[in-house]
């Protein structure tokens, strides 16, 4: 599932290669992060997003996730950040359920949520 946070180019890299991907921005625009978060639990997916304070959700306030991905890019290498997504979702998708994940340029750090 991809926040309205998402660059659309991600969910159409995604798309490309056969990957089910719902944009917040197509199917609920303006819903509220935990709302969004809420979802994604609901239906078993993957938050996608490049909001930060999806973190505050998660680890401050003990959120229930399915597993949040925060993409981290600057300006300058936006144009690597679909294939990035592709790659790792690709490489690692066990590890990323019930994780928080952070992806930034040639690294992604998992993090599995402190659980109660």
């Amino acid at each position: 599932m991809a926040d309205e946070s998402c660059d659309f180019s991600v969910i159409r890299a995604l798309r490309s290669v056969g990957y089910s991907v719902k944009a917040i921005a197509e199917i609920s625009p303006s819903l509220p992060d935990e709302a969004v978060l809420e979802l994604a639990v609901a239906e078993k997916r993957l938050l996608i997003t490049e909001d930060k304070d999806f973190g505050e959700w998660v680890f401050a306030h003990q959120h229930v996730m399915a597993g949040v991905l925060l993409i981290r890019y600057p300006s300058s290498a936006r144009s690597s950040m679909g294939a990035a997504v592709i790659d790792l979702i690709g490489g690692h998708a066990p590890e990323l359920d019930g994780s928080f994940t952070v992806l930034e340029p040639g690294r992604a750090r998992i993090r599995t949520k402190i659980k109660d």
